[in-house]
C-alpha cells in the first residue's frame, strides 16, 4: 500500500527539507476555497512544497455548506487544470485530490443520501468541526460515517478550543472512530502556545496516525521553511511510524 508517510531517500535529513514526502491536508487548488486563489499563487505553493520535499500533494478544498460547497465536479476540474499547469512549468509533483468536509447538516445530507464522497485513500475522508462549539450529536454523526462505508481523519484536532480544558477529550474522539491529523505548524506555535501545546501532547501520546501541512498560502509556506520549524519537525517526527494505510 502507498506509504503516505514515507521519509524522503537521501533527502530527509538534507537541510531545508520536511521529513515527509506526502502531504495529504492542503488548499492549493485555485480559486475554489480560502486556499491560493488562483493558478498562478497555486504553482508557487507547489513549487514550493516540491522544495521542501513534497513529491504527492493531495488537495482537500474545504466543502462547507453555507461557504464553500464544492463538489467532485468543481474539485475535478481545478485539480485537471493544476496538473496541466504543472506539467507546463517543470513541476514534477503527484497531485491528487479529496476534500474537507465541515460536519455540518450539508454533510449530513450527502450522507444520507448517498452521494459519495471524496476520499484522500481508499475509504477515509478528512473531515473538521466548527472552531466555535463542538457538535452535540457528533457520536451519530461519526456512526453515521462509519456504518456509511467511511474512515473519518479529524483535521487538526489540537485547534479546536474547547478540545483545550481536557486533553483526554483526544482520546474520546479515537475512542469514537476517528483518526487524528495533526498541523506540523502546530507544533511550532504558530497558531498559538495553547494549540503547540496540544498537538505536542497528541503527538507525544501516540494518537496522531496523520501529519499535514493545511497549506493556504505564501505565509504558511514560509513558516514551513523557517530552518528552526524544520528542525522541530524532524525532532517531533523522529522514530515515528506516521503511516496509517500500511
Amino acid at each position: 500500500m502507498f506509504n503516505f508517510f514515507k521519509k524522503n531517500a537521501g533527502l530527509s535529513s538534507a537541510p531545508g527539507i520536511l521529513p515527509v514526502s506526502t502531504d495529504m491536508h492542503s488548499h492549493i487548488l485555485p480559486g475554489i476555497d480560502d486556499g491560493a486563489p488562483d493558478m498562478t499563487a497555486s504553482l508557487k505553493l507547489i513549487r514550493g512544497l516540491y522544495d521542501l520535499g513534497i513529491r504527492r500533494s493531495i488537495a482537500t478544498p474545504h466543502i462547507i455548506g453555507d461557504l464553500y460547497r464544492n463538489t467532485p465536479q468543481t474539485i475535478s476540474a481545478a485539480l485537471n487544470a493544476t496538473r496541466i499547469a504543472c506539467k507546463d512549468a517543470g513541476i514534477d509533483m503527484e497531485l491528487s485530490a479529496g476534500a474537507e468536509y465541515m460536519l455540518d447538516d450539508h454533510f449530513m445530507a450527502l450522507l444520507v443520501k448517498n452521494e459519495p464522497l471524496l476520499t484522500i485513500h481508499g475509504q477515509y475522508i478528512l473531515t473538521e468541526l466548527s472552531y466555535n462549539m463542538l457538535p452535540a450529536n457528533l457520536q451519530e454523526i461519526v456512526f453515521t460515517i462509519i456504518t456509511s462505508g467511511y474512515k473519518p481523519i479529524l483535521a487538526h484536532p489540537e485547534r479546536y478550543h474547547y478540545f483545550h480544558f481536557n486533553f483526554q477529550e483526544y482520546r474520546r474522539l479515537i475512542d469514537l472512530g476517528f483518526h487524528l491529523q495533526v498541523n506540523l505548524l502546530s507544533l511550532t506555535g504558530y497558531y498559538g502556545k495553547t494549540v503547540e501545546k496540544a498537538a505536542r501532547y497528541i503527538m507525544r501520546k501516540g494518537w496522531a496516525d496523520l501529519v499535514g501541512t493545511d497549506l493556504h498560502h505564501e505565509k504558511h509556506l514560509a513558516a514551513l521553511r523557517k530552518p528552526q520549524n524544520l528542525a522541530i519537525f524532524s525532532q517531533v517526527l523522529e522514530g515515528r511510524r506516521m503511516n496509517l494505510f500500511e
